[in-house]
């Protein structure tokens, strides 16, 4: 009886309870909520802007990829490929398969190799070689001395040949549907300081050679660039009969007040770049001077990586004598480039002026997704024909790994629209996926 009652009284309060509102969490220091941060409200701009392309980050590619990592970290997955591809007891040599794909060209597979300290301590040394048939070759040979601190010394070597390199025209008005093909056997040999200053900032300078040599491509149905001229679509640009091999000398420096991950990724970076290159191969041969600058700022959302970032850049090719530039190197925008929803090599011309606007936030270790909108174009000599009405759009969203300057991997989607006065339609759309491209 006694143990009847107990129990009914436990059970009157148990309900009792249930129906009361659950107790507020004490403020035991006093302090109050976290206060809301400017951060905190400009985060919501990125958010609602970019919703649908934040939800495919988010669920196609962040969150399955975060699931595979634990997967793959619980089966000691990573451990067991570490222990596959890197060898020694240092693990400081090692080798990797890689692929490039990037539509509308041709794919690429092949090897990549690296060996750290090799013959002596901060002699790092890394080979990569890539092709898609007789007609598609890569090679890349680099030797990275590490100097005073994080200053390095790099020797590079690269050799390419590949057909199916794509040209519209040269100047602001070029179409989608003027696409042609060149092929390209480029070798270039270089030598680069690199010093590392305060905080980000960074001085780079170096000389090297390379020799380019020219000539009708193919890829698919596309006509290549003579045919394409032939109907009128283009004139012959120069360089393209005659190629050229061009000792050239370059110039980097950057004032960049952010400091080194995990730090906040809040600051500004001012950027300047210039390079100096002449034809020797011919006479009279061909001069030019390339330079540009950038200016940009980067607001760091969350203290956690998460930064926003508008950047604005000028970019000039200039003859240095009465002979024209070669049109492969003029200003190019695409790619690599600015305004990456474009083909690489898409837009040419003597000047370009870009303005980007970008959200970068990390997925994974050594793993950023971005996403981006730019606007701009190329122009004629000095920005003489810039208007409003030129301006051409790219958008892009992707993952890219960050850290390593010799290995990258990435993915990449993107789009480019003709400019505003011709309507502004979308009308090129990339896909880029793989590792150590050329």
């Amino acid at each position: 009886m006694a143990l009847a009652l107990v129990c009914a009284a436990l059970l009157e309060s148990g309900t009792s309870r249930a129906d009361e509102p659950k107790r507020a969490v004490p403020d035991f220091d006093g302090r109050g909520p976290p206060p809301t941060t400017p951060g905190d409200v400009a985060l919501w701009v990125p958010r609602i802007v970019f919703f649908p392309l934040y939800l495919t980050s988010e669920y196609v590619i962040r969150r399955p990829l975060g699931a595979a990592i634990v997967a793959a970290e619980r089966s000691n997955l990573p451990r067991a490929l570490y222990d596959f591809f890197a060898f020694g007891p240092d693990h400081k040599s090692g080798f990797a398969p890689i692929a490039f794909i990037d539509l509308g060209f041709n794919p690429s597979v092949g090897l990549y190799l690296f060996w750290d300290d090799a013959f002596g301590k901060g002699n790092d040394m890394s080979l990569r070689g890539s092709t898609w048939g007789s007609h598609w070759l890569a090679g890349s040979l680099t030797d990275r001395v590490h100097l005073h601190g994080k200053d390095t010394l790099a020797l590079n070597v690269t050799a390419v040949r590949r057909p199916d390199h794509a040209y519209f025209g040269i100047g602001p008005r070029t179409l989608q549907s003027d696409l042609s093909r060149f092929g390209e056997d480029r070798i270039d040999g270089s030598a680069a300081i690199e010093l590392r200053l305060w905080r980000a900032s960074e001085l780079k300078t170096g000389v090297g050679v390379r020799t380019v040599s020219l000539y009708p491509g193919n890829y698919g149905s596309d006509p290549s660039l003579e045919q394409q001229a032939a109907t009128g679509a283009f004139p012959l640009p120069y360089g393209f009969d005659r190629g050229y091999t061009a000792p050239y000398s370059h110039a980097l420096a950057a004032l960049d007040t952010r400091e080194k991950r995990p730090a906040p990724g809040s600051g500004v970076r001012i950027e300047l770049e210039g390079e100096q290159g002449g034809d020797v191969s011919h006479v009279p041969g061909s001069s030019w001077l390339r330079y540009g600058a950038s200016a940009g700022g980067f607001l760091d959302l969350s203290d956690h990586g998460r930064v926003l970032s508008l950047t604005v850049a000028t970019l000039f090719a200039d003859p240095l004598g009465a002979a024209p530039i070669p049109f492969t190197e003029l200003v190019s925008l695409g790619g690599d480039a600015p305004m990456p929803g474009f083909f690489p090599g898409r837009l040419i011309d003597r000047s370009a002026a870009v303005a980007t606007l970008q959200y970068r936030w990390p997925i994974a270790p050594f793993l950023d997704g971005a996403i981006q909108f730019a606007a701009g174009n190329v122009f004629g000599v000095h920005l003489s024909e810039f208007q409003p009405g030129l301006l051409r759009f790219s958008g892009a969203i992707g993952i890219a790994s960050v850290g390593s300057p010799d290995s990258s991997v990435e993915l990449k989607f993107g789009m480019g629209s003709e400019t505003i006065d011709h309507g502004g339609q979308v009308d090129s759309v990339r896909v880029v996926v793989g590792a150590n491209r050329f």
